[in-house]
């Protein structure tokens, strides 16, 4: 049975009207698929330049090298509330911090930044290093009373290899000596958000030329959700990767560390090591 012409020009003529819908719809998802992607471009161009703004730069140190690593828990956040500060003091000394605010996103961001200007500010004024957590927390908790966060505040001295370090709460860092087992020098304190925050007591340590130190959040070592076998793997393998530029060794660390991920926190690895 054939279809008069009359049909068959009207059938054709909507089967071309459908191609050419067709080819516009494919055309228009092309289009916005391109628009996305220029949009994700510029989300991580404004995220780096978020974190540039966030993260200090490293200093030269002419006797020391160091290098981070800073990794944030949520795709859709440049930072959270894990940051840094390295600071070369008057004295010559190199001002180390390390804070890992409660929470996550831009408000654990906002804690971070205010502690770590409350004690660059106190150590440039020359606040003892054992009171310097106590009286960041004086400072800051009646003013942000929902604050709450691990600090930890080191000196070092490039010209003799001391080490000073106070914590407020906040993981040991790990000490590598070239051809030693690697330990944490032990400082003991309570951060701030906690009763009686501030340091006991000052840990202190004569590095051995070409030492290694490891500062870091617990990011890093909770990712299989157990901070001892965390912190007996970071001794491991620092003991093992410990000859490795500290900008290859905070990538390769923090890669191996992360190889099973059962809790997703941000994480954050400075590496020091002494060359006098």
């Amino acid at each position: 049975m054939s279809i008069p012409d009359g049909p068959l020009r009207r059938i054709r003529r909507l089967e071309e009207q459908l191609a050419d819908a067709k080819q516009d719809v494919l055309a228009l998802v092309a289009e916005l698929e391109e628009r996305d992607e220029r949009l994700r471009r510029a989300h991580r161009a404004i995220f780096r330049e978020l974190e540039d703004a966030l993260r200090p730069p490293i200093p030269r140190v002419e006797q020391a090298r160091l290098a981070v690593y800073y990794s944030s828990s949520e795709d859709d956040a440049p930072t959270g509330g894990d940051l840094y500060d390295v600071v070369v003091m008057p004295s010559g000394e190199l001002h180390v911090v390390v804070v890992d605010a409660a929470g996550h996103g831009v408000a654990s961001t906002r804690a971070a930044l205010n502690i770590i200007h409350a004690v660059r500010v106190l150590s440039l004024a020359g606040l003892p290093l054992e009171n310097v957590v106590e009286r960041a927390a004086a400072i800051l908790q009646p003013v942000y009373p929902d604050l709450a966060g691990t600090v930890l505040v080191a000196r070092f001295d490039p010209g003799t290899g001391a080490l000073r370090v106070a914590t407020g709460g906040h993981p040991p860092p790990l000490i590598v000596p070239p051809g030693e087992p690697a330990t944490y020098l032990e400082a003991w304190g309570r951060g701030l958000g906690y009763p009686d925050p501030g340091s006991d007591h000052v840990a202190e340590r004569r590095l051995a030329p070409g030492t290694l130190v490891l500062f870091y959040t617990d990011g890093l070592v909770e990712a299989r959700r157990d901070l001892n076998a965390g912190l007996d793997e970071l001794a491991e393998l620092a003991g093992r990767y410990r000859d490795l530029p500290v900008d290859e060794l905070t990538d390769t660390l923090v890669r191996v560390m992360h190889r099973t991920v059962l809790h997703s926190d941000d994480t954050l690895l400075l590496a020091m090591r002494w060359t006098p």
